[in-house]
């Protein structure tokens, strides 16, 4: 029991610092990238904060894939909104005492698990069904794919079917704030869902997921339609200027 606990315990350790280290150097990297030219998808703002009114949208609506797919957008969104309130109500193993606004989403965070589950399986299908994404999709693709879906059948099955002590679970991970290891429960459903949290948060800095903050780098959204106002310079072409 010792060793398991101590296994998993090294493991978050490990995985949080892979998913931070990692997704800082990938944010740096993206920061320090130079966007020589102005390619902003039209129609496109004209002013700063019509960038950020287009990013708003495109973060909580998915715009852009809305006007490209309609299918894709509402197993995305499905997906991306249902992950999203699991999230929220996954913040009450972390914090205590729980704030009040996360004690109102624990019921709707039981339906994000459901939401995301059924936008995974949306997409993952179409991999198969559509001939253009079959054609396009990598074994990486499936793999990631299943992976964000075990996490959701797997989080389901203990919510409705073998339950869990939330307690210990809770007790376990405050522990690794202090460096205090506490017993983990040995309930195999959950050992292998922390083990697929773990290896997603392992794999998230290395993988496509990365689009979730590569979208905000992304010259063809960040950018101001203004090539007529202002001359744009990348940071080295001015240099070079000089």
């Amino acid at each position: 029991m010792a060793l398991l606990t101590n296994f998993y315990a090294f493991l978050f350790y490990f995985a949080a610092f892979v998913l931070v280290a990692g997704l800082t150097r990938k944010i740096i990297q993206y920061a320090v990238t130079p966007a020589p030219l102005k390619i902003p998808t039209t129609p496109a703002p004209t002013t700063r904060w019509g960038v950020v009114l287009r990013m708003v949208r495109e973060v909580v609506l998915f715009e852009s894939l809305f006007r490209g797919n309609k299918w894709t957008w509402i197993f995305g969104w499905t997906f991306h909104f249902g992950l999203f309130l699991v999230t929220l109500r996954h913040l009450r193993y972390f914090i205590e005492p729980v704030p009040f606004p996360i004690q109102l989403i624990q019921p709707f965070g039981i339906y994000g698990g459901i939401a995301m589950v059924i936008g995974l399986a949306g997409l993952w299908s179409r991999r198969f069904l559509v001939d253009r994404l079959r054609y396009i999709s990598a074994p990486s693709d499936h793999l990631m794919l299943a992976l964000l879906l075990g996490i959701g059948c797997t989080g389901l099955l203990m919510k409705f079917a073998f339950h869990v002590d939330v307690v210990e679970i809770k007790t376990f991970f405050q522990g690794l704030y202090r460096y205090d290891i506490q017993p983990l429960p040995a309930d195999p459903l959950l050992l292998l869902h922390l083990l697929l949290v773990a290896l997603l948060m392992i794999i998230f800095p290395f993988s496509k997921l990365l689009h979730a903050p590569g979208l905000f780098f992304s010259p063809t959204r960040n950018q101001v339609d203004n090539p007529r106002e202002q001359r744009h310079l990348a940071p080295w072409a001015k240099r070079l200027e000089h």
